[in-house]
Formats: structure tokens, C-alpha cells, sequence
């Protein structure tokens, strides 16, 4: 997950993610390294975060993120 250590939606999706009973998130920091947002612009497209990957898919940011859940395709992803 690209993500800063102050963005609200940052920490929602980390907290969602762990309801879900992910234990381990890969966090990058664009905030400390700002060449790593411009990698995340390039992969994704977007230029906020949190940009969030599951196994390699671009799943987009928190709203992207809680939509899936809501829809009930989060726990398949995740089970993956």
C-alpha cells in the first residue's frame, strides 16, 4: 500500500484490511521518499493515497477498497 503516515484515509483502509484479518501490510512511505510517488503515479495513475495492491492487483484507494467489501468481493480477493 502506498500510503503517508498522516492521511486519514491511510490508516481506514489499514484498519479495514486488518478486520479482515490481514496481519501484514506492505506500507510505502511516499511521504519520506518522494521518488516512490512518482513510481506509484506511473503504476497506478493516480497521484493519492493510499493506492492499494492485493497480490500484485491495483485495487485503488479506500473508497475503491471499502466499495469491494461492501460488494462482498473483498474476502475473495483476500483468500486468494
Amino acid at each position: 500500500m502506498y500510503c503517508t503516515a498522516v492521511c486519514p484515509y491511510c490508516i481506514r483502509a489499514e484498519q479495514l484490511l486488518q478486520r479482515k484479518g490481514i496481519t501484514e501490510i506492505e506500507k510505502i512511505r511516499v511521504d519520506l521518499q518522494p521518488e516512490l510517488r512518482v513510481a506509484m503515479v506511473e503504476k497506478t495513475g493516480r497521484r493519492t493515497v493510499p493506492q492499494i495492491f492485493i497480490d500484485g492487483q491495483h485495487i485503488g484507494g479506500y473508497d475503491d477498497l471499502a466499495a469491494l467489501d461492501q460488494a462482498g468481493e473483498l474476502n475473495t480477493l483476500l483468500a486468494n
